[in-house]
């Protein structure tokens, strides 16, 4: 684990702080931000996006290498909810502030950051909790954490990452999850990459044991008894719901070379750490429900965290830890459903995918597939 007083990768150590100061942006009021250090004087905090911003008419600086001379497409999202039919199927182009790209909110048909909103489990791991208060968990590489506790609801996490000599922890990321319910059990992860590219799939998938394949192209549908899987993307981009207990937005994502450059993460040509940005929604938790985030949705939470450091980190990693993916044995466990599967599912890699019967959707926008 890191000190808490630790300055996070890429901040110059003498530097100013800012915060946000509008109320109605609950993750990000309050919450001390590091400058970053290509500001000059000083910054402010944008509190939509909960980022810090040089004033004083400077930007970050140039990329070491010239800019492509073709720009790329915009990012854009669309509603999958059907239940909005005024918003559903319409696309929408993610705002500037969106790096890591952006969902639609289908109750307000508006975009939104995926990492900057409650729920959201995104790059070293930055979590913002059920409360709106972001914070650090780092956990250990190659280790597996529990995420979500409740009673009919488990979900864990497994970390990659590479050790830094230079700090007292490994650089951590999500390369996968495993979501129990019911007696039920739902893999998502994403399978190494050396070379990223953007248009091949890396997302691996299964349900109950059985893999999953979904045809790539935006909005094909997958559906299974009460779980529905939805590319947001044709590749690497999906939203998983199970009907009233949560859905779940998850992208692949890599390391890139600037990544590696601006934070030392020390990222070599044979693997570039694809792991998960993830958004959880929650529709039917307990008041006892626990683990890293599932605690921070409790009515009484009060975090224990000091709220007012550069870069506030959650303890206590043994409490969370589990002995595999699929095992809700984490010393604060909460889960009493009756699992029947094997706890050494094989999964991801070299699995023979089933058949699946695809037919188009309303409009002939995507396809929904069934077993």
């Amino acid at each position: 684990m890191a000190e808490a007083g630790a300055t996070p990768p890429g901040i110059a150590n003498e530097k100013g702080h800012a915060t946000c100061k509008i109320k109605k942006y609950k993750h990000c009021y309050n919450l001390v931000h590091v400058c970053p250090k290509f500001c000059p004087n000083e910054c402010t905090v944008e509190c939509a996006s909960c980022k810090p911003i040089c004033v004083g008419g400077t930007n970050p600086p140039p990329p070491l290498s010239p800019s492509p001379s073709t720009p790329s497409s915009p990012k854009t999202a669309r509603c999958w909810d059907k239940n909005y039919p005024k918003c559903y199927n319409m696309e929408h182009v993610c705002p500037n502030a969106c790096p890591g790209g952006c969902e639609v909110d289908c109750n307000t048909c508006k975009p939104v950051c995926k990492c900057d909103k409650p729920g959201a489990v995104c790059q070293d791991p930055r979590f913002i909790g059920g409360d709106g208060i972001t914070f650090y968990f780092h956990g250990k590489k190659d280790n597996n954490f529990c995420l979500v506790s409740d009673t009919n609801l488990h979900i864990n996490a497994h970390f990659i990452g590479r050790r830094n000599h230079n700090m007292k922890r490994d650089f951590t990321w999500v390369q996968s999850i495993a979501i129990l319910f019911d007696n039920h059990q739902l893999f998502l992860g994403a399978k190494k990459t050396a070379r990223w590219d953007d248009s091949v799939d890396r997302l691996a998938l299964s349900f109950n044991g059985e893999p999953i394949t979904i045809p790539e192209s935006e909005g094909t549908k997958w559906e299974s008894s009460s779980v529905s899987i939805v590319r947001e993307t044709s590749t690497n981009n999906i939203i998983v719901e199970v009907e009233g207990k949560f859905r779940i937005t998850a992208k692949v994502v890599p390391i890139t070379e600037e990544d590696s450059r601006i934070h030392n993460y020390g990222i070599t040509k044979d693997d570039c750490f694809a792991h998960l940005d993830l958004g959880f929604k929650f529709f039917s938790l307990s008041n006892e429900v626990s683990g890293v985030l599932g605690q921070t949705y409790k009515p009484d939470y009060v975090s224990p965290m000091n709220i007012g450091a550069k870069m506030p980190i959650m303890g206590g990693g043994k409490e969370y830890e589990t002995t595999s993916l699929f095992s809700p044995d984490c010393s604060i466990a909460r889960f009493i459903g009756n699992n029947g599967f094997n706890n050494d599912i094989t999964m991801v890699e070299n699995l023979n995918l089933p058949s699946l019967s695809c037919t188009s959707g309303i409009d002939g926008q995507g396809v929904v597939c069934r077993r």
